[in-house]
Formats: C-alpha cells, structure tokens, sequence
C-alpha cells in the first residue's frame, strides 16, 4: 500500500503505470548487461502489490536459429488477459530495432487495469566493454489486455 494515504486513485495509477513500466525497462537492461540478449516478457503489479515476471517458452529456431518472439508476444498476451482480474497493472518488455536511431532498442508498454496507459524505448548498443543506453523517450501504446 502507498506511504502517502492522500494518494488520488490517479495518483496511485500513474504510479504503478510507472512502476510496472519501470520494472520492465530495468529488468529487461539486467537480462541485456548479464546474457547478452533478452526475450519477450511481462511484468505483472498483483492485487497482493506484488511485481511478478511472466515468461513463455519459446518455440524451436528456425534454420538461422531465430525464434519467433511475435507468437511468444501472444503468448504471452494470452496468458495476461487470462489473470488480469489478479493484476492492476501489467507491462510488456520486448527487443526491437530502431531505424531511425540505428540501434537497437528495449521497448516497454504498460497498461492499468483502470485505463492506463504509458510506454517508452530505450535505444541501446553493444560495446566492447557492455551495452550503452540512451534515455528512454516515451512511446504510443493502445490497451491490450483489458479491452473488452
């Protein structure tokens, strides 16, 4: 429960928007600097104000040993629209290309259950020495979990 018992219900939805999001962003960083690479993935903010990770099993490589994230991405869509009434907040982490930047990117969307929403892409490159990332800069989403 927040500290601050003057919290608005906007207040405190901008808040787990934020914190959800930024937990996305941070862990998908973490996976980045320690593997060298990261797959889709959620972050969920529980009823019981709990951050919890959500992973999918990914398919078999192809042939150039890519693995299909855009199904690990439904995947997992359909496992959060299947507990959101458990969560108030979720997020999705995903690797991307950044033309525009020519780079790479950690993309990041998150939705409230109360409508919500607020995403952002943090630009990145590989180095000798590790990863370098750009300031996030926020990003357009629409709502994919609770939509009906």
């Amino acid at each position: 429960m927040s500290t601050n018992t003057l919290e608005s219900t906007e207040e405190r939805e901008l808040r787990e928007v934020r914190e959800t999001l930024g937990a996305a962003l941070a862990t998908a960083q973490e996976h980045l600097e320690q593997n060298g690479g990261f797959l889709p993935f959620a972050v969920t903010l529980a009823d019981d104000d709990e951050l919890r990770l959500v992973f999918v099993t990914p398919g078999e490589p192809d042939d150039e040993g890519n693995v299909d994230t855009e199904s690990m991405l439904a995947d997992i869509l359909e496992l959060l629209r299947q507990g959101r009434d458990g969560y108030r907040a979720v997020a999705i982490a995903s690797d991307v290309i950044l033309p525009e930047h020519g780079s790479d990117g950690i993309h990041a969307a998150a939705e409230h259950r109360a409508g919500g929403l607020m995403a952002a892409v943090v630009p990145y490159v590989q180095t000798t020495e590790g990863f370098t990332f750009d300031t996030a800069e926020a990003d357009t989403n629409e709502p994919l979990v609770w939509v009906d």
